[in-house]
């Protein structure tokens, strides 16, 4: 029957049930799409993550598996499971010592061709292993069988978890003579991952956790395996129980419900296997929260436009019912409010897209600005790099030529069968080498383009970082540099590249300045006011004009010929970014900038 037959009560109780119905169906289905949409979006952040967490352990884990390949190289530790001594043990255990100090390694030991520990890094502690026999341990059989081996168990004297890597040792004849075994504790880069509130956990080919920022997870496993299975791999791994289950309360394809002391948590889970060792790297990025107010809002939005579509319909059948017992009159008044509805609505959509215009202008202006400030810094960053790159090639090339003076001395002390002078030649070399590399690192860091987050910055380290790159220049033109004046540390809250680049302008400005000027001499200063660190560079040239004064900080003023009037203003933007202020200090003589930032803990 058409509804303009019913009666006004029964007109209304068909509208009213016909939109309820929509309502559930749009609120249900405004659900179902926000819910796909945000597991699509977590998935992504899920992926992005774990590419990124895989990268770094998979450089941690290439890096500490070098240790023991490059170890089981060293005449020393041949010598000694060739041919045990007190007096090789003694000489070799402070060096397994200090080598563990600087590749961050739990335990650094060797042992002989049956398992026992001839000499360790922790050979001061009560806890040595020095005499303790570790032919048990599954690592020590798969290294003198297969040449290298890598196990993550506990510990059996510290109980800690970590992993073993072990590398056979031959004799001159290939014969297996022993093993160099480093233990690699994660408990740094756990801790750092379980503060980003992402839970992450790596497991083995058997599934078994092992590195997790959730420590009541390790030693479970992923996937169900035979009792007999789980209380051998608990032996192996010292644990003494067998393993039990992950605390996974349901588990789709790409989401993982979890049992937590806080209730069960929804996760997206995305693998990374590229760090090798047969591992797979496993993160979990929060869902249900993002999940839910996604799908809430999406039906709250899909309500409210029911509603008010409902709303907008019951005002057309209200119009319609009084329509039918109004004169001709009211009709056509009727029609000319539809009118002047349809003209009003037509008049907000266009000034509705004229605002959604203006705004998409707005932050394409604003994405123009921050990308042209970026080239800038970089910009500035290439032509200082240009600036000192003579400079910097002077500082490699004396130790690359000392080097080559080394390496002939050297040959020459071979020949003569004179090892210990053959030794002091290689330390030389290994040295200059060292010293070549921190040039080139330190120049590579600050050409690169990057942007990191404002952390502690060390005031005197920023400082070495630029020196490090002008200190040629300096000797060059023979200008003296007073440091007495830093207070040792002093941190504060900046990026460390762009703090460098800010001390190495006002470093070439200071050198630029003083050309010509006899006994030319800069000086830097720090202390602590307050809250802030103020940092002092000071030079004895002849100083600033009135005018190049008055605009110092304009973009393009500047008092060197070739200068382009950017380097100051660069710096103040970088200086500002991080809560500070750079200014030029009147003064006597000379020209004094003074960096203000916020102190750090």
């Amino acid at each position: 029957m058409p509804l303009s037959r019913l009666s006004v009560a029964n007109q209304w109780r068909v509208f009213a049930l016909a939109w309820v119905v929509l309502g559930a169906v749009a609120v249900a289905v405004a659900g179902s799409i926000a819910r796909l949409d945000a597991e699509a979006a977590t998935q992504r952040q899920a992926a992005t993550a774990a590419i990124l967490h895989g990268a770094v352990l998979k450089s941690e884990l290439e890096r500490q598996q070098a240790v023991p390949a490059v170890l089981a190289m060293d005449p020393e530790l041949l010598a000694l499971v060739t041919a045990p001594s007190a007096e090789r043990r003694d000489r070799l255990n402070p060096k397994l010592e200090q080598l563990a100090g600087e590749v961050r390694a739990a335990a650094l030991y060797v042992l002989d061709a049956d398992g026992t520990a001839l000499a360790a890094s922790n050979w001061r502690e009560p806890t040595s292993f020095v005499g303790s026999n570790y032919r048990f341990r599954p690592y020590y059989g798969e290294a003198m069988r297969d040449g290298d081996a890598a196990f993550f168990a506990l510990g059996t004297v510290s109980g800690r978890p970590g992993l073993y890597l072990a590398r056979r040792i031959d004799d001159a004849d290939g014969a297996p003579a022993g093993v160099i075994v480093a233990k690699v504790e994660f408990d740094a880069l756990e801790e750092t991952r379980r503060s980003s509130g992402e839970p992450t956990y790596v497991t083995d080919r058997d599934g078994v956790v092992l590195i997790t920022t959730t420590p009541e997870w390790r030693f479970r496993t992923t996937r169900p395996l035979s009792e007999t299975r789980r209380r051998q791999l608990a032996e192996q791994q010292t644990i003494g129980e067998p393993l039990q289950d992950m605390p996974f309360a349901a588990q789709e394809p790409d989401l993982i419900r979890i049992r937590r002391p806080e209730g069960t948590r929804l996760y997206a889970h995305e693998i990374d296997t590229s760090m090798g060792l047969g591992w797979t790297l496993h993160l979990l990025w929060p869902a249900d929260q993002m999940m839910s107010r996604a799908v809430g809002a999406a039906r709250i939005l899909a309500l409210l436009t029911v509603a008010l579509l409902a709303g907008l319909s019951g005002i057309l059948l209200r119009r319609r019912q009084r329509a039918r017992n109004r004169a001709a009159e009211e009709e056509a008044a009727r029609s000319e409010l539809e009118r002047q509805v349809a003209l009003r609505t037509a008049e907000l959509s266009a000034a509705n897209q004229r605002l959604n215009h203006e705004m998409e202008e707005r932050q394409n202006l604003e994405r123009n600005r921050q990308m042209l400030e970026e080239e800038l810094v970089q910009a500035n960053k290439l032509a200082t790099v240009g600036q000192i790159a003579a400079g910097v090639a002077h500082e490699i090339n004396q130790p690359l030529a000392a080097i080559r003076t080394q390496a002939d001395t050297a040959g020459i002390y071979a020949e003569r069968g004179d090892a210990s002078a053959v030794r002091r030649c290689l330390d030389a070399i290994a040295g200059l080498t060292e010293r070549v590399g921190t040039i080139t690192d330190e120049l590579r860091a600050f050409s690169r383009k990057t942007r990191s987050e404002v952390v502690a910055v060390d005031v005197e380290d920023a400082i070495d970082g630029a020196l490090l790159l002008v200190s040629a220049r300096l000797k060059e033109r023979g200008i003296r540099l007073d440091r007495s004046g830093l207070t040792p540390g002093l941190k504060v809250k900046a990026e460390r590249n762009r703090l460098e680049q800010v001390v190495l302008n006002l470093l070439q400005n200071a050198v630029e300045a003083l050309a010509g000027v006899p006994s030319p001499a800069i000086a830097l200063s720090s202390r602590r006011q307050g809250r802030k660190v103020v940092v002092r560079l000071t030079d004895n040239g002849p100083g600033l004009t009135d005018e190049v004064r008055e605009r110092l900080f304009t973009p393009f003023v500047t008092s060197k010929a070739s200068g382009l009037g950017l380097g100051l203003v660069i710096s103040r933007d970088i200086v500002a970014g991080f809560g500070g202020d750079l200014t030029h200090e009147p003064g006597a003589s000379g020209t004094v900038f003074q960096i203000v930032l916020k102190a750090a803990s």
